[in-house]
């Protein structure tokens, strides 16, 4: 089973779980533990603010998303992201799926610092953490792919079209980051992924990447220049 998951897929679960099992390792010790705070994504904090870590780093918005907070929360994140990205990356290839992933990664990442650099001003303080933001553009592409195929409601046994299940999780992700701030859940990063996620498929419809609907451009040009080629050999015979 775990050999039929494509590659990029199966790389980006062995390194969250190695992350999660470095996270735990470092937990131990009061020493490496601050470490783990170099990585979660903190908030652009005043100058005047009152703090004890290193505050926002560029690299946050990528290491972030390789980190989790719990069992559930990493194992949740893994299925969905085999549930949804092996299909997308059987669909598009390797480049594109990888290059969809981590733009989703890096836009709910934007999206939530934005939101945690206000909110700090306003008394309330968020460290982020979680590949869901990347999890949830994962999902937006699935739907929108594959509208009409049939998935499970995680985690309840209900079976719903892609479609629908898209539209619940992204009514819900609006809902609880306006209603339900407080909750230690980034919502707002959920959000993110599917923004970034959306504007990145209509840029693609627009332009497709390296002119293949697989996202393999050379292949693309390899062929249609042997079809050039056979066209040329042919001869007229009267």
């Amino acid at each position: 089973m775990f050999s039929s998951i494509p590659p990029v897929t199966r790389k980006l679960l062995i390194a969250n779980v190695a992350a999660f099992v470095l996270q735990w390792l470092l937990s131990w010790s009061p020493s490496t533990q601050s470490w783990v705070l170099w990585l979660e994504l903190w908030p652009w904090l005043p100058a005047k603010f009152d703090f004890v870590g290193p505050g926002f780093m560029p690299w946050q918005l990528l290491t972030y998303g390789f980190l989790h907070g719990s069992v559930g929360h990493l194992v949740f994140n893994m299925l969905a992201l085999v549930m949804f990205g092996a299909s997308l990356e059987y669909h598009w290839g390797a480049r594109r799926f990888v290059v969809y992933y981590f733009v989703c990664l890096l836009g709910s990442g934007v999206l939530q610092l934005l939101f945690a650099s206000y909110a700090v001003r306003h008394g309330e303080f968020y460290l982020t953490l979680g590949a869901s933001g990347a999890i949830y553009g994962l999902l937006l592409a699935y739907g929108m792919l594959f509208p009409h195929r049939r998935v499970t409601l995680l985690p309840f046994p209900i079976v719903l079209k892609a479609r629908t299940l898209v539209i619940i999780y992204a009514i819900a992700a609006v809902v609880y980051g306006v209603f339900a701030q407080g909750s230690g859940i980034a919502h707002f990063a959920h959000l993110g992924g599917m923004l970034i996620g959306w504007l990145t498929l209509l840029y693609w419809r627009r332009r497709p990447p390296g002119g293949g609907n697989g996202g393999n451009g050379r292949d693309a040009r390899r062929e249609a220049l042997l079809q050039r080629r056979r066209a040329s050999k042919l001869r007229v015979v009267k």
